[in-house]
């Protein structure tokens, strides 16, 4: 096709180059600030089959870095918004849309189908269940990550000596050691530089082109502009902590949250209440504190009646908590969290009397 004759023309490339990457099908997990960058360049690249995984929606907050979006995408669905966009763009790639956040349970089955995986995950959990999941299967895995001004890059399960995430990093780090998920904060050029370097390393491991970046940890630094290279060693230790089959993998939690419960703003809980099917935004004031809302979409449930009757949450797969000040909703969100480990339970930063809180103008006197 015309479209790649740039790419056709180049030495150690060609259209044999090309042809592999029509046939192949890759998964790009998270349609975020690493993941837009990602899924842009792979389908530009001509890349013949790309699935989408995000369970998320679009809040305004993301479009400094997720750059697939706009203004007007607000409230969607990130992943089939994604594939709409790219959709129009580049109407030959076949795109698979998974609107829904990997688990134990579902991403063995999606997983299968991908020759790639590409992770653009933000959170640690996702990322070692990945990176396990990838073991088991023996799929190749593309791993990017960033910390406020820093990127990081890696290939695993791929080469000679095939090493995984857990051979730099052994195991998830504590609760009490991650950063607050809402405080850390990040320039949107840093996840669009390490996105690009993902579909780079994708494109390159699938044609054939090049060297990948295999047994090495790549950092960039945004600061100084730095690049630098740390080698990596398979450790026989790492395996032991991965499951040795898909049923044990299933069993395993992989929930890591921020402090004692992952926070949610306002923005994105009335987004996510409003978008996402069996969502419930719960307000857990006891009797009789004030003041009284009365804001559409809002369920009533003091926090002493869902501590005696959790019945009420069975069928909910998203919760959001939220109090006068955050602090008793972050308390509860911890304990629920115990009880429902598969679900997506959070509580609203700042509550009622946070700035930002589209409530915080019914509030007099409190």
């Amino acid at each position: 096709m015309k479209r790649f004759e740039r790419q056709t023309i180049l030495p150690d490339f060609g259209t044999a180059g090309q042809e592999k990457l029509a046939r192949a099908k890759v998964l790009v997990v998270g349609a975020g600030g690493l993941g837009c960058p990602s899924l842009l360049y792979l389908a530009a690249a001509g890349v013949g089959t790309i699935g989408i995984a995000d369970g998320d929606s679009i809040s305004e907050s993301n479009l400094n870095r997720q750059t697939l979006f706009g203004q007007n995408d607000i409230g969607k669905p990130k992943a089939e918004t994604a594939a709409n966009i790219l959709q129009q763009k580049y109407p030959d790639v076949n795109l698979n849309v998974i609107p829904q956040f990997l688990t134990p349970q579902n991403a063995p089955e999606v997983l299968e189908e991908y020759d790639l995986i590409l992770d653009g995950s933000d959170n640690f959990g996702t990322r070692y269940m990945i990176n396990d999941l990838c073991v088991l299967l023996q799929k190749p895995l593309i791993m990017g990550a960033i910390y406020q001004y820093e990127g990081q890059l890696a290939v695993f399960n791929y080469g000679e000596r095939p090493i995984n995430y857990r051979d730099i990093y052994h195991s998830p780090p504590q609760s009490s050691e991650i950063p607050n998920c809402s405080e850390t904060g990040v320039i949107g050029v840093l996840p669009g530089i390490i996105g690009n370097l993902q579909a780079a390393e994708a494109i390159k491991l699938l044609s054939g082109l090049g060297k990948v970046l295999t047994n090495k940890l790549l950092f960039y630094n945004l600061k100084t502009s730095g690049f630098f290279e740390v080698n990596v060693d398979p450790n026989p230790e790492s395996v032991k902590s991965i499951p040795q089959d898909l049923e044990s993998f299933r069993r395993k939690n992989y929930e890591i949250t921020c402090g004692l419960a992952e926070s949610i703003s306002w923005e994105k809980a009335f987004d996510w209440s409003r978008n996402l099917e069996s969502s419930k935004l719960i307000d857990i004031r006891e009797a009789g504190e004030m003041p009284e809302l009365d804001q559409p979409g809002i369920e009533k449930i003091p926090m002493s009646v869902l501590l005696q009757d959790q019945e009420q949450l069975e069928s909910v797969e998203n919760v959001l908590l939220f109090c006068k000040s955050g602090q008793r909703s972050e308390n509860l969100a911890a304990r629920l969290k115990e009880l429902f480990p598969e679900k997506k339970i959070f509580s609203i930063a700042g509550g009622i009397l946070d700035p930002s809180s589209p409530l915080n103008t019914r509030i007099h006197g409190t």
